[in-house]
């Protein structure tokens, strides 16, 4: 159990997993980029602004050297002279004020626009996947993918990606600069401000190592938290409220060892760090002194050095940071590409289905079998044979697991059938286009989840476009209206998230004007009526029994008094057809259906 919250607590491992970078993941990566390519344009002109403030940088640097040396050496016109170099200085702070604008104005543009663009893409993917595609992963996983890793790919391109590009600009650049400058003093800072900034980072991974363990004992805590708000009920009941708060005591001195840890940690971290780098600028101080004492040197230019050395300094132990990043870039880039490399049913560039012509709805199962791709070894449905006519109504009873679901499954084309065959109006169903088939085809669930938005919204998405005028008669037809009309904003009235302003009698009603509006040539009703009581069972069974005038019906119940009128009933046991007929005509011999009879009426 207690490994089982630690999964449930940490539930941000996927954001902040990293990745080695190799030639494949880096290749991996560029396909993602590819994204990137219609703003090429804006991209290059940022790399330019970033290396011409990088350069300004450097250039401040050097008029700061000549501000030093007239005012030491007291030369003839240097008052003239520092005035001229301090203009310079002002002129160069406007320019490299006016480079790190356009970089980020460049770099920006180039994120947000190619994010979009990304985002668009996984989303399209995603929605466009089949059926067993979600049956294999979370839900929270899917999201992850769209809002964590593309906003891990965001800050890679608005920030990280020029940073890193700068640090390592600033690091070539800086160190030919201190070259030119002095190769003995050039030397001296090798020796020491490298193996400082090294020790830093390997320290700095210590640190991070018991920052995460401190992460992890808080993410525990949490899960005590959520347990026991989530079970409150169980809690009061077993009268366990001090276990529960002992518990959480427990967890929070955990929080509390690890936490202080972490901040010895990071306090030892400064103490050396300070010590480190002051003590090696003195050593780069006192090397240059001498050098100024023996004449190589100037006061101007060992200032100069001392400031491109902290610079590149700056730069070294932020690359640590930035790497880190950018291996995190490349394993969301990786995961986001393993979406967009999967095969959809619907392709880029697919419009909305236009049938041809509506289907009459006949439907014919012959000797069909099947198994759910994520459990190829179970079959579920073992050599099913059924016919419905156009505009039959067929009713499918069995106990829970028997097959029916999968049935209407197979006829929405979420799966293709395993061997066999399933004809629509006489064409094999995997010859007709998924979506086209799916645009005559309605389903009333028997647990609607509406949108989070208008009533109107959501009897629109049985036919997007759809005037008020039909919206309303569609919700007449369906016994909505009468409780619509009464909501002050009618239409407009918000039902929250997944319809739980509504009761569910309304929701149902409202799935019914959806499909009603949708007109569709075939129907299913997957227990639409089993979680209602007597009164909302009525006004949905009235609605019902509009929509199914004409169509093709196939119905899922439970409720036997549900399906007396039928024309045809089919009865499955264990994935099988045992068998089938009229109300009347099973209800009279002995079987399966008599005995389903017999326990909801006790006949």
């Amino acid at each position: 159990m207690a490994q089982q919250r630690r999964g449930r607590g940490r539930t941000s491992d996927v954001e902040v997993e990293k990745v080695a970078l190799t030639r494949e993941s880096f290749r991996h990566t560029l396909e993602i980029f590819r994204y990137l390519k219609p703003y090429r344009l804006y991209f290059f002109l940022g790399l330019i602004s970033l290396a011409l403030s990088t350069g300004t940088t450097f250039g401040f640097f050097y008029f700061l050297k000549d501000l030093i040396d007239p005012a030491v050496a007291q030369e003839s016109g240097w008052e003239n002279r520092l005035q001229q170099i301090a203009l310079y200085l002002g002129l160069i702070l406007v320019v490299q004020a006016l480079f790190s604008f356009l970089r980020i104005y460049f770099f920006a543009r180039v994120s947000e626009r190619t994010l979009a663009d990304i985002r668009l893409a996984v989303y399209h993917k995603l929605i466009s996947l089949g059926i067993p595609f979600f049956e294999e992963r979370r839900v929270g996983e899917l999201t992850s993918r769209i809002t964590a890793d593309v906003g891990q790919l965001q800050d890679t391109l608005s920030g990280t990606l020029a940073e890193f590009i700068r640090q390592v600009l600033t690091f070539v650049i800086g160190l030919t600069v201190l070259l030119t400058v002095s190769v003995k003093l050039s030397l001296v800072m090798l020796a020491t401000i490298p193996v400082t900034i090294i020790l830093a980072m390997v320290i700095g991974r210590r640190i991070r190592g018991l920052s995460r363990a401190a992460q992890d004992a808080l993410a525990e805590a949490n899960v005590v938290v959520e347990e026991t708000l989530q079970n409150v009920r169980t809690v009061k009941a077993f009268a366990n409220e001090w276990f529960e708060i002992g518990r959480f005591r427990r967890q929070l001195r955990e929080v509390v060892r690890h936490g202080l840890r972490a901040a010895n940690a990071r306090g030892l971290f400064v103490v050396f760090l300070i010590t480190a780098v002051f003590g090696g600028i003195t050593v780069v101080i006192w090397f240059g002194a001498t050098l100024i004492g023996a004449g190589e040197l100037t006061v101007g230019t060992l200032v100069y050095f001392i400031m491109i050395t902290l610079f590149i300094g700056g730069s070294i132990a932020g690359l640590g940071d930035l790497y880190g990043q950018i291996q995190k870039a490349v394993g969301a880039s990786e995961r986001l590409r393993d979406i967009l490399r999967k095969d959809s049913e619907l392709e880029p560039g697919d419009a909305a289905p236009v049938p041809a012509e509506r289907l009459n709805g006949e439907i014919v199962f012959q000797h069909v079998r099947f198994a759910y791709p994520t459990r190829p070894d179970i079959e579920v449905l073992h050599d099913i044979d059924l016919h419905i006519a156009p505009g039959q109504k067929v009713a499918l009873v069995g106990q829970s697991g028997a097959g029916k679901s999968t049935i209407t499954q197979l006829i929405l084309r979420y799966y293709d059938v395993g061997n066999g065959q399933l004809r629509v109006d006489g064409q094999d169903i995997r010859d007709l286009d998924r979506l086209a088939l799916r645009a005559q085809v309605g389903i009333v669930p028997q647990e609607v989840m509406l949108f989070g938005g208008t009533i109107r919204e959501n009897i629109a998405y049985g036919r997007p476009g759809a005037s008020d005028v039909e919206i309303r008669q569609a919700a007449e037809q369906a016994n909505a209206w009468e409780f619509i009309a009464r909501f002050p904003e009618g239409l407009h009235t918000l039902v929250g998230d997944r319809g739980v302003q509504l009761s569910g009698g309304q929701r149902q009603r409202i799935a019914i004007a959806r499909a009603i509006l949708k007109d569709p040539a075939i129907l299913i009703l997957d227990e639409a009526t089993s979680s209602l009581d007597a009164e909302s069972e009525h006004l949905v069974q009235e609605a019902l029994n509009h929509l199914m005038e004409g169509r093709t019906t196939l119905i899922i119940a439970h409720r036997l008094s549900t399906i007396r009128e039928v024309d045809q009933i089919y009865v499955l046991e264990g994935g099988r057809i045992c068998e089938s007929g009229t109300h009347a005509e099973l209800s009279e011999q002995e079987g399966p259906y008599r005995n389903l009879l017999r326990l909801q009426f006790q006949v």
